[in-house]
């Protein structure tokens, strides 16, 4: 059968997404997204959706980017080295969110949509995409409902989906040199060319579609929480390790940055308010030690 799906239909999808996501969430916060339109000189661009200091989110950014370039950088051909080098396109629709309520957990997704050519041979294309949740303080029904949501999303593909992406996520969002999880997981898949191209997209959809009854019923319920300088300053302490992980291992960000991406829109993901500390530990049995015992180990949550 031939496939339907065209790289214009899944730039159209993409696009129709962002403003989607855009819209619900200003519709919580009640302050609008910034828009910012961009070019890249070595070809395309984008459009990256930004809020700061807004009623409920401290920073966040929704961005859409359609890319190309006449060498694939290391970092997206690194489970296929034999296609380095190539000419590349590709699209995409990123989002991360840091909620001002320590309550409230830090989440990203991520879809998009790759293609890598060369004369004289068929391109090479995958999908790829995900979303985690990485909260301060734990709550095991929104950890319930986030791999919930998750798993309905993978559900019509195939049942053996949910446990591998689930698994991958655990092991892609994970601080080596901390020896711990970024934060609770979800799912996350890269190089996803296993099913036919319509029934890919289909995929990506799914996962695209569903990050809004996955994350904003959790953020209703914690936004509006009361809390004090305890739990801002475990906030913000907690915020390092995200920001450890997106400038050491993240391939988003190192793929951004090798190609020559813009460097505003890659770096969007950063928390505005982040400490350090040395060598700081939780009181034992605090809430802040229940993240430690509690939630970030790897564990099956449905």
């Amino acid at each position: 059968m031939t496939a339907t799906a065209t790289a214009s239909t899944i730039k159209a999808y993409l696009q129709d997404l962002q403003q989607r996501i855009v819209a619900a969430l200003e519709g919580i916060d009640g302050k609008p997204f910034l828009t910012d339109s961009w070019e890249r000189p070595e070809g395309g661009g984008g459009t990256s959706r930004i809020i700061e200091e807004g009623n409920v989110f401290e920073r966040g950014g929704v961005g859409f980017s359609h890319v190309m370039g006449r060498n694939l950088p290391p970092s997206a051909a690194a489970n296929r080295p034999e296609i380095a080098g190539r000419e590349w396109e590709a699209m995409g629709v990123s989002l991360v969110l840091h909620p001002r309520n320590p309550y409230a957990p830090t989440v990203h997704m991520n879809v998009r949509f790759f293609v890598a050519k060369a004369d004289g041979q068929e391109p090479v294309w995958w999908f790829g995409g995900g979303m985690d949740l990485t909260p301060y303080y734990g709550f095991e029904e929104d950890a319930v409902h986030f791999h919930r949501s998750c798993r309905d999303t993978l559900a019509p593909f195939g049942d053996e989906l949910h446990p591998r992406f689930k698994t991958w996520c655990d092991e892609y969002f994970y601080l080596k040199h901390r020896k711990e999880a970024r934060g609770v997981g979800g799912i996350f898949f890269d190089d996803f060319n296993a099913l036919p191209l319509d029934d890919s997209f289909a995929l990506m959809r799914s996962v695209g579609d569903g990050f809004i009854g996955a994350y904003l019923p959790i953020l209703e319920r914690r936004k509006d929480m009361p809390y004090g300088e305890r739990e801002r300053d475990f906030q913000a302490y907690r915020r390092g390790r995200y920001v450890e992980f997106n400038l050491v291992f993240d391939r988003g960000t190192l793929f951004g940055l090798q190609s020559g991406g813009r460097t505003e829109s890659i770096l969007m993901s950063m928390p505005p308010v982040v400490k350090w500390r040395y060598n700081w530990q939780p009181q034992d049995g605090s809430p802040e030690a229940r993240l430690y015992t509690d939630f970030l180990p790897h564990k099956e949550w449905i």
